[in-house]
């Protein structure tokens, strides 16, 4: 896993708990954590695809 995909990771749990921990009547920072936690968490999967390292051999035998 690269460190960009990691530090998505991260930031898209921390998005998840600061929703979970927002008091109830807070309707706008939570629409904003869970967006953000999407938008992390999208971000996320985008650099784990990214970060893969396909290996080529251009050796034909």
């Amino acid at each position: 896993m690269s460190k960009s995909a990691l530090s998505f990771l991260v930031l898209a749990i921390m998005a998840v708990i600061i929703d979970l921990l927002l008091p109830v009547h807070a309707h706008t920072l939570s629409i904003a954590a869970n967006t953000a936690a999407g938008v992390f968490a999208s971000l996320f999967v985008v650099a784990l695809f990214l970060g893969r390292r396909i290996k080529f051999d251009p050796v034909l035998r």
